[in-house]
């Protein structure tokens, strides 16, 4: 899992039909993350450009996001609030 800004979005009218109604977001890892570089990522919890999220990976992307059959890889799973000692 790591914690990452949303710095975007993501528009695709052809897709895998499995992803069909899904939002995708561009999601850029925060510094101090092992991931580097801007990911894709579902987003079934309603996250806006600018806010700090929890992304999931792999498997547990599918997991997280409900899409156990699709071809997910990186999840929003979670808005955060509060993060003390994250940005640090």
């Amino acid at each position: 899992m790591l914690v990452g800004k949303v710095v975007g979005s993501v528009v695709a009218t052809r897709k895998n039909e499995r992803l069909i109604g899904a939002k995708f977001m561009i999601v850029e890892p925060m510094d101090n993350m092992a991931q580097k570089g801007r990911i894709i990522a579902v987003d079934n919890v309603g996250a806006g450009i600018g806010e700090i999220v929890l992304v999931a990976m792999g498997s547990a992307a599918r997991i997280g996001c409900d899409m156990e059959v699709a071809p997910v890889d990186a999840a929003i799973v979670g808005i955060v609030d509060n993060s003390i000692g994250l940005m640090d």
